[in-house]
């Protein structure tokens, strides 16, 4: 079996997927990504229906491909958008921020391809067994909401756990990083901040010239002692969680600050105090490009990185012998 046929099944040209990022993943990135080649994706985040549906049938407009949406399963709107999914005959969801046991089974009895997101073997696992097609590992490296392990130490080990198609996501910018996904066992790969910086995304200027502004340690987790941490670009609202931590601050308290910051970056601009979300590849980022031009380039420098170093390193090894 070929290792892209999963993407091949699907429609879509290229084994990639554009991350569910909140506020930024509308209909405009979503058919964008689709129209070059990747399966692009409506994040639902914690939107009502209404809303949600009304960026389906404006990606409907916009792109004849396959397109995909994300569940954010701690949404008061969950159960409403699951349901949303099968009435206007989504092809893919990926999930996040829990287990979408509950729903396979009616999303496969409506055709839906279904690729959780997973920070750990355990749920790999679980998800396999509950009839998922695929999973996303996804690595803490990764922007938004993360987990602890590393993508190069998750990927390989989910790889070896189960029999599923494995996606990688988390720290991949670069077409060396998706060569390195594939040779870690990948089946494709997930890639949000790269399209953060693309011209059909609709964010705020202003957070768009942060991300390329961005510098390798640029980006901190803030929440880890709630429970819930995200990894945002630093800014004075991050300095304001910070203090909360050291002071042992509630959970009312980060979610004082937290309620509409996502929004008041993306939509509002506001880089200081707003929740800039962004990978720690942030610092890969140099120039806003159209999707087309970023996934083009993307496999080329991908295909010259497995022929070409691969070639070259391989008789380096064979000079060990």
């Amino acid at each position: 079996m070929n290792k892209f046929d999963f993407f091949h099944n699907l429609g879509i040209k290229y084994p990639l997927i554009q991350g569910g990022m909140a506020w930024v993943s509308d209909s405009s990135l979503a058919a964008a990504v689709s129209n070059a080649g990747g399966l692009g994706i409506i994040a639902a985040g914690n939107a009502p229906p209404a809303f949600v549906k009304e960026e389906i049938r404006l990606a409907k407009k916009l792109t004849a491909m396959p397109f995909g949406i994300n569940i954010m399963l701690l949404s008061e709107f969950a159960e409403e958008i699951a349901e949303l999914v099968c009435e206007e005959n989504i092809k893919v969801i990926t999930t996040g921020a829990g287990s979408p046991g509950k729903y396979i089974k009616r999303w496969k009895d409506h055709g839906i391809t279904v690729i959780p997101v997973v920070p750990s073997v355990a749920l790999a696992r679980r998800m396999e067994k509950e009839g998922a097609d695929a999973v996303i590992a996804e690595g803490g490296e990764s922007g938004g909401h993360v987990g602890e392990l590393t993508t190069m130490a998750l990927l390989p080990q989910v790889v070896d756990a189960v029999r599923l198609p494995v996606i990688a996501a988390g720290g991949i910018g670069d077409g060396r990083g998706i060569a390195a996904a594939f040779m870690l066992g990948a089946s494709g790969v997930q890639m949000g901040t790269r399209f953060v910086v693309s011209k059909e995304c609709t964010v705020h200027q202003n957070y768009k010239d942060r991300v390329i502004k961005a510098k390798d340690t640029d980006t901190v987790v803030t929440g880890r002692t709630t429970g819930h941490p995200v990894r945002v670009l630093r800014n004075k609202l991050t300095r304001q969680f910070e203090d909360l931590e050291r002071n042992c601050a509630s959970a009312e308290k980060y979610e004082e600050l937290r309620i509409g910051a996502l929004r008041k970056a993306v939509k509002d601009g506001d880089i200081d105090y707003g929740l800039v979300m962004a990978g720690q590849i942030a610092g890969l980022m140099k120039e806003e490009q159209p999707c087309r031009e970023i996934i083009e380039e993307l496999f080329i420098q991908a295909k010259s990185c497995l022929r070409d170093e691969g070639t070259v390193l391989l008789s380096q090894l064979d000079k060990l012998n």
